[in-house]
């Protein structure tokens, strides 16, 4: 199971867009693909907790976690052994051992948690809270939004991930992030 949660070795550059529910980063990460016309890597969880929920009305469970993370690397696998020099990745392994963290009272599998920390991006990009609360299916904690940005900027610096705090309008948060990006692909 190791091997199915670790990136495939590349010299492209990854961002990875980071941060709470419902705080504009399938938006941003849309909006930069187009941009740089790079790969998307789409987020596995909402389509499989969304087809969860639509079968068996159920919402994540312990069980699902290594799923999760096994589809999210597998598509980000794909888009990288398809990149020429960039690819934008809505998501990764540190938001679902985060999200683990929070829903199950600190717990995370400890493969979950040693691949989340292995694996590597170039930037991460932290999407602030100042979008409105979209409510979907899946979406359940819009009180909680202050306290899970927090800990996302926390694990970032507690363990020294690159990253940058993405806020305002779409077009600023594009301004803050292609100006970062930009640094890298020189």
């Amino acid at each position: 199971m190791e091997k199915e949660l670790r990136q495939v070795s590349s010299n492209c550059i990854r961002i990875c867009l980071i941060g709470p529910e419902s705080s504009g980063k399938s938006t941003l990460s849309r909006k930069l693909a187009q941009h740089y016309n790079a790969p998307l890597v789409l987020e596995y969880a909402r389509e499989y907790l969304q087809n969860l929920w639509d079968k068996e009305q159920k919402i994540c469970r312990p069980m699902d976690l290594l799923p999760i993370a096994k589809g999210q690397i597998k598509l980000e696998n794909a888009a990288v052994s398809n990149a020429t020099n960039l690819v934008i990745c809505d998501t990764d392994l540190l938001t679902t051992k985060i999200y683990s963290e929070a829903y199950y009272d600190g717990w995370c599998p400890e493969l979950l948690e040693k691949m989340a920390l292995e694996n590597k991006y170039d930037l991460y990009l932290l999407t602030y809270i100042d979008t409105p609360w979209e409510k979907d299916d899946l979406r359940d904690r819009p009180e909680r939004r202050e306290e899970m940005f927090n800990y996302f900027k926390h694990t970032l610096e507690k363990y020294k991930k690159p990253f940058i705090l993405v806020k305002g309008t779409v077009p600023e948060r594009m301004v803050t992030a292609t100006k970062s990006i930009n640094t890298l692909l020189v």
